[in-house]
C-alpha cells in the first residue's frame, strides 16, 4: 500500500501538479475566473430577485401569506423583472468587461479601455439592430462564449497594436485625458474593421450571426457539461489537485465557469417560462452538494473530528467547524492534516464523487428540486441548496443524506488516524526510565 501511494504521490508531483500549475496560471484561465467573480456580485442579485419573483408555492395554495406573494408576484410582475433582466439577463455585458479588464492587466494595459473595447465588440456582433430595435437574445447565458471570445481577441488585438506603437501619438503639451483618447482610435477602429466585416460575411454565407455560429459549435461540450461524467471528471482533478497542495478548485471553476453560467441561464428562463428546469450542473450544485463545509465535503469530519479522543484532532475541529459551515476547511485540510496525509486520500477524494452521484441521480429522477439561483458560496449548505432551488426542501434533505454518507466514509480512516495520534502521544508521554526498563528486562 505504502508503495502504490509512494508512486501516486510521485506521478502528481511530477505530471499532475507541473500541469496543473501551469493551466492555473495561464492568463486566459485566470482572466475568465477573475471576470466571472467581478459579475458574480450582479448575478447573484439578479437570481435572488428572480426566486422572489416565483415564490416557492402551489398556485392553489390556501395559506394566506403565500396567496399574497403570489398575488403580488402576479400584479407586478413587469415591474419586479426588470432587475433581473438587468443583471442575469445581461450577463454576458458583465463578463465581457470583466474578462478583458483582468486580461488588460497582464499586458500592462488600462482595463478600463480595454473593457470598453470589448464591449463594443461585443455588442457589434451579437446585438444585431433589426427593425429599429436591438436583439438582446444574446446578453443572458447564450452569449457567454461569444463574450469570452470577444473579450480576448479584443484585448490581444489592443496588446499587439500598442507593441508595435500603431497608434496617435500627439505632442507632449497635449493634456494626457485627451492624448488617451486619440491613442485608443486605432484600436477601436479595428475592433470594427475586423468584427463587423467578419460579422456580415458569417451571415450572408451561413444565415447566423457569429453568436450563432459559435453556440452550434459548443452545443455539444454545453451538453456533455451537464453529464454524470462530467461532474466526477471534475471532481475528481480538484480533489487530487487539493491532495497534491494546490487550489483545485480555483482551476475548475475558472474552467467550468461558462458552462455553468450558460445551463443556470436556460434553467432560469425554463422557470420564468413555467416549464421543466432542464440542466442539473451549475455552480449551486457543484457548492452545495460537492462542497459542503469546503472542497472534500469535510463538514462531516470536523464534526468527528472535536469527539476525537486524540487532543489534536479535537483541537483542530474545534478550530475548524465555525468556519466550515461556511464552507472554508483550510483549517481542516492543513491542520488535521488531510492534504498529503495518505490515510485520508481515498475519503478526500471518493465523498465528494460518491455525493456527486447520489445527486446527479436524485435530480435526475425528479426526487430533488434543481437549481435556478447563484447563491454565495459562503452560504451554509442546507441554507443555500434550498436557497439555490427557489427554497424548495428536498435539496435540505439531499444535503442531509450526503452528510451523512459523509460521515460513514469518513469515520474509520479518523478512527484509524485517530488510533494512530494515540499510539504516538502514548509513546511520546512514556517515561523515559520506564523505557529504558523495559528494554533492560
Amino acid at each position: 500500500m505504502s508503495s502504490l501511494y509512494s508512486k501516486l504521490i510521485a506521478v502528481i508531483e511530477q505530471k499532475i501538479t507541473p500541469l496543473a500549475g501551469a493551466v492555473g496560471q495561464q492568463k486566459y484561465v485566470t482572466s475568465i475566473r477573475d471576470g466571472f467573480i467581478l459579475a458574480l456580485p450582479f448575478m447573484i442579485v439578479g437570481s435572488f430577485m428572480l426566486v422572489f419573483i416565483f415564490p416557492p408555492f402551489s398556485p392553489d395554495t390556501t395559506w394566506g401569506f403565500a396567496r399574497a406573494w403570489l398575488q403580488f408576484s402576479l400584479d407586478h410582475r413587469a415591474n419586479l423583472m426588470l432587475p433581473y433582466y438587468f443583471s442575469m439577463g445581461i450577463m454576458t455585458i458583465f463578463i465581457s468587461v470583466g474578462v478583458a479588464a483582468s486580461l488588460a492587466r497582464h499586458h500592462e494595459l488600462d482595463p478600463l479601455t480595454s473593457g470598453m473595447l470589448s464591449l463594443m465588440g461585443f455588442l457589434l456582433i451579437a446585438a444585431p439592430l433589426k427593425d429599429g430595435q436591438i436583439s438582446t437574445a444574446y446578453f443572458s447565458g447564450q452569449g457567454i462564449f461569444t463574450a469570452l471570445l470577444v473579450a480576448i481577441y479584443t484585448t490581444e488585438l489592443y496588446a499587439f497594436l500598442r507593441r508595435n506603437n500603431i497608434t496617435i501619438r500627439l505632442p507632449p503639451e497635449v493634456p494626457t485625458g485627451v492624448a488617451r483618447s486619440f491613442e485608443i482610435l486605432i484600436p477601436v477602429l479595428a475592433v470594427v474593421l475586423t468584427l463587423h466585416p467578419l460579422n456580415l460575411v458569417i451571415e450572408a454565407q451561413f444565415g447566423m450571426i457569429i453568436p450563432e455560429a459559435i453556440m452550434s459549435l459548443v452545443k455539444p461540450l454545453v451538453a456533455a457539461s451537464d453529464t454524470l461524467p462530467a461532474i466526477l471528471l471534475s471532481v475528481l482533478v480538484c480533489q487530487i489537485l487539493w491532495f497534491a497542495g494546490i487550489h483545485g478548485a480555483l482551476i475548475v471553476t475558472g474552467i467550468m465557469n461558462p458552462f455553468w453560467m450558460a445551463n443556470l441561464s436556460v434553467n432560469q428562463a425554463a422557470i420564468a417560462a413555467g416549464t421543466a428546469i432542464p440542466h442539473i450542473y451549475v455552480q449551486g450544485f457543484w457548492d452545495h452538494y460537492l462542497l459542503i463545509g469546503g472542497v472534500g465535503s469535510t463538514l462531516p469530519l470536523a464534526l468527528l473530528l472535536i469527539r476525537s479522543k486524540a487532543v489534536h484532532l479535537r483541537t483542530i475541529g474545534r478550530m475548524g467547524i465555525v468556519p466550515g459551515m461556511f464552507n472554508i476547511n483550510e483549517p481542516i485540510l492543513f491542520g488535521a492534516p488531510i492534504i498529503m496525509n495518505p490515510l485520508f486520500f481515498l475519503p478526500f477524494v471518493l465523498v465528494p464523487m460518491v455525493n456527486a452521484t447520489l445527486a446527479y441521480l436524485a435530480l435526475d429522477f425528479g426526487l430533488v428540486a434543481r437549481v435556478v439561483s447563484m447563491t454565495p458560496w459562503t452560504t451554509p449548505a442546507p441554507i443555500g441548496a434550498s436557497w439555490a432551488a427557489n427554497w424548495a426542501f428536498s435539496p435540505v434533505i439531499m444535503c442531509l443524506i450526503c452528510m451523512v454518507t459523509a460521515t460513514a466514509m469518513y469515520f474509520p480512516f479518523f478512527k484509524a488516524y485517530e488510533k494512530q495520534l494515540l499510539a504516538q502521544d502514548a509513546a511520546e508521554n512514556q517515561p523515559s526510565g520506564a523505557t529504558g526498563q523495559s528494554e533492560t528486562a
